[in-house]
């Protein structure tokens, strides 16, 4: 372990702050806690509907686009430095894991839309996962 890594782990003992939950973008044991593929429709709007979502919890930002087949590994070059894993299909997957808030998805969203219309392609929306737990409300 390097002694950056040592010096974080000491000071996270220290301040008594615990390692958060690892989770990764093809755990099985995601569910669906909050869906937006309504462009009309605020992001912060679609976080307050769902009793599901976990404010506080890791969820995998999943956003749902066509690219075309052609474009799909440039696709991939401009969005792995930012940790996002693409998923290439009829209709493509771009996710990451991720604390969600109303700002971050809307700014995610129009990232995902600008980057499938560069590509000739298109933004279907957006889906939130989260392993299953009590709602928060």
């Amino acid at each position: 372990m390097s002694l950056l890594g040592r010096l974080r782990d000491v000071l996270r003992r220290f301040l008594g702050r615990e390692e958060e939950p690892s989770l990764a973008v093809d755990d099985p044991d995601l569910v669906v806690v909050v869906e937006a593929f309504d462009i009309a429709e605020a992001d912060s709007a679609a976080l307050a509907r769902s009793p599901r979502w976990r404010s506080d919890d890791l969820a995998v930002l999943r956003h749902h686009v066509r690219i075309p087949a052609d474009q799909v590994e440039r696709a991939r070059e401009l969005l792995t430095p930012d940790g996002w894993v693409l998923v290439a299909g009829d209709i493509s997957h771009i996710s990451r894991v991720q604390k969600l808030d109303a700002l971050h998805c809307a700014q995610e969203r129009s990232r995902m839309a600008s980057l499938a219309q560069r590509l000739g392609g298109e933004a279907l929306g957006w889906d939130a996962l989260q392993k299953p737990g009590e709602p928060a409300r």
